[in-house]
């Protein structure tokens, strides 16, 4: 077991022993710390999240507007659009991750909003194919680190057992962007009909959704953080809790970047299984974030009304990732969790190829995106909570949203080009295939890291821990794997 080393334990335990000042748990220090940090932290991060959905995928609301229409694009040309912002967004994710510490995330990350902010703006400015194709190229660069940024960030302040729910909260304002953006969106293309409108109604999608990102990204230099260490709303005692606490957590230390860690994430069975299901994942995920208000078109509905049809399913997508995501923080069922969201997909997409009827059509998508929507955060959260130290774990995540993202190219084309609306049957067998694999994947890597806890647990009664080789992060016989 040379592969079992230097780990955590288990944070319910070290919190009663590493109280901030003194010696004595204390509840209500306990849960005053952490609901500071929900009410100052999570809400920026979860703002951040919802600006980068909605600033990338916002460009399926303004097909359906006319984008396509007006920039005199094929459905091949459209597809070369979204996936001109994946390449660069894939480049920039692990190179990102890996220097987010040392930039600062509360440098880094507002820099990266305010600036894709702007190229959000000048995408409704555009009046050809290739000045579309030059903006997604950079929307993508800036916001190739959000998302893997995002949650190495909170793993800076949270202990392991409570990020699910809070990445949750945070991701799940994607299913809000999308509601979001239905809605502004059949309220701006009004503006089209407006005889003193000097720019068509998609264009004002992108003008307005990217001048409040550009906003909010200046003001987020003074609503961040460094780290738990640099909090101004803490006072001393809680800031020592919460330092204790996270120590406790981890005992990473000021860990140097390594090659050689990014290099053994990638050989982490755990991280490498996840990555498959993060690319299935991927693929359902953006084809419905892209195409959905197409698949609404398709089934009879005018163009604005596909917008305002496109929240309900949105929303019950956000209810439903909430759930699953206390569901998983408190029971630590991150496995199970993956599985019954893969099913509600396949159900999901089961319904949609086998009927023909509009409405269990319509209602087939409540299935699919709430399914995919509650599935994202749960599988960063399990791909978080078992890699370490930092650099592993920064590779880790970035590994995820590499997959992720490499998916999504998948889901432009499988949806834009290779599949004919309305009933796009190919893409949705493909679709349906891909949830049953996400299920059996999460299977499989929940039985890995079961017998991988097994084998510590006979470690850790014949070793003594002072015995074991340092520097071995989440292979250590201490590091109990949350399933």
């Amino acid at each position: 077991m040379s592969r079992l080393a230097h780990g955590k334990e288990d944070v319910n335990s070290l919190s009663a022993t590493h109280a901030s000042s003194s010696s004595i748990y204390n509840p209500a220090l306990e849960k005053r710390v952490w609901r500071k940090l929900d009410l100052y932290v999570l809400p920026v991060v979860a703002m951040f999240y919802l600006l980068s959905f909605l600033d990338r995928s916002n460009i399926g609301n303004a097909r359906v507007a006319g984008l396509q229409k007006d920039l005199k694009m094929t459905n091949n040309q459209y597809s070369m659009a979204l996936t001109v912002t994946y390449i660069p967004y894939i480049v920039a994710e692990l190179p990102s991750n890996l220097l987010l510490r040392a930039v600062g995330p509360n440098l880094m990350l507002p820099t990266m909003l305010t600036l894709w902010g702007v190229v959000t703006t000048l995408q409704g400015l555009v009046k050809s194919y290739s000045g579309l194709l030059a903006a997604r190229f950079f929307l993508g660069l800036l916001e190739g680190g959000v998302f893997p940024g995002l949650v190495l960030y909170l793993s800076l302040f949270y202990p392991r057992h409570k990020m699910n729910t809070r990445i949750s909260v945070f991701f799940s304002s994607a299913s809000l962007s999308g509601a979001f953006s239905g809605i502004l969106a059949f309220g701006i293309i009004k503006i089209k009909e407006s005889p003193t409108q000097t720019r068509p109604g998609w264009a004002w999608v992108f003008i307005v959704e990217g001048l409040f990102t550009v906003l909010f990204g200046l003001a987020s230099f003074a609503l961040l953080p460094r780290s738990p260490k640099t909090t101004r709303f803490f006072t001393p005692e809680e800031r020592d809790y919460v330092v204790h606490v996270l120590e406790g957590d981890t005992t990473e230390g000021d860990e140097l970047f390594s090659w050689r860690e990014v290099r053994r994430a990638f050989m982490l069975p755990q991280v490498m299984t996840l990555a498959i299901i993060f690319f299935f994942s991927g693929v359902v995920l953006y084809g419905l974030a892209f195409f959905a208000p197409s698949i609404i078109v398709g089934l009879g509905y005018t163009a604005s009304t596909a917008q305002l049809m496109s929240v309900p399913p949105l929303v019950a997508a956000f209810v439903v990732a909430i759930l699953f995501a206390f569901i998983s923080d408190h029971y630590k069922c991150r496995g199970l969790v993956t599985i019954i969201t893969s099913i509600f997909c396949t159900i999901g997409f089961a319904m949609f190829l086998g009927s023909e009827r509009h409405s269990v059509q319509y209602s087939s998508l409540f299935f699919s995106i709430s399914g995919v929507y509650a599935m994202a955060p749960v599988l960063s959260t399990w791909s978080s909570n078992n890699a370490a130290p930092h650099t592993r774990r920064a590779t880790a995540i970035a590994i995820g949203f590499i997959c992720t993202n490499s998916g999504g190219i998948l889901a432009t084309w499988l949806l834009g080009s290779l599949s004919a609306a309305p009933r796009y049957h190919s893409a949705t067998i493909v679709l349906l295939v891909f949830s049953v694999a996400m299920g059996l994947f999460a299977a499989a890597n929940l039985a890995y890291l079961a017998r991988e806890n097994r084998l510590k647990a006979e470690v850790r009664r014949t070793l003594p821990r002072v015995e074991e080789k340092k520097g071995l992060g989440d292979q250590s016989a201490w590091f109990e794997y949350l399933l």
